[in-house]
């Protein structure tokens, strides 16, 4: 249930993300060729949508692990190795997240009273976006773990 509530929420996330990254782009495009002058806010609400669309789409990715896997490598282990680095990894990429999450909401902090160039919101809103990708990596990273365990156990 949970689990498909955090889904739902990076999908719809990355999707919004992406159409208001198109639309900002499309604006500078028309406002660049058929405008006097181009809105200056247009290059940086561009990097903001980019910036959550990945921070939305990196903890789906994890989840239906679309990210590059290393299986020539990896075949070429023994199987003890195998099974010992297939229980390391998720335990070392989560405490990874767990850093990352810890330390980007002390980040999202400092950001408060930073201002953006052109649109004037607080960076927070930006840095939040580090918050995002981490809990939700976070999460599927854990979840990985623990299928892992679980079958090192059979």
């Amino acid at each position: 249930m949970i689990e498909k509530s955090i889904s739902r929420v990076l999908k719809y996330g990355t999707i919004a993300s992406t159409y208001l990254l198109v639309g900002s782009v499309l604006l500078q495009i028309f406002a660049r060729y058929l405008l006097p002058s181009t809105p200056a806010w247009t290059e940086e609400s561009s990097r903001l949508f980019f910036v959550y669309a990945i921070a939305f789409a990196s903890g789906l990715a994890l989840k239906d692990a679309y990210y590059v896997h290393m299986e020539v490598f990896f075949d070429r282990f023994p199987q003890w190795a195998k099974r010992v680095l297939n229980i390391l990894t998720p335990i070392m990429l989560f405490l990874l997240l767990l850093c990352v999450a810890v330390y980007s909401v002390s980040f999202v902090v400092l950001g408060i009273g930073e201002r953006s160039p052109s649109m004037k919101f607080s960076m927070s809103y930006v840095f939040f976006s580090m918050v995002v990708m981490a809990v939700s990596m976070g999460y599927f990273a854990l979840k990985d773990l623990l299928r892992s365990i679980r079958e090192a156990n059979r």
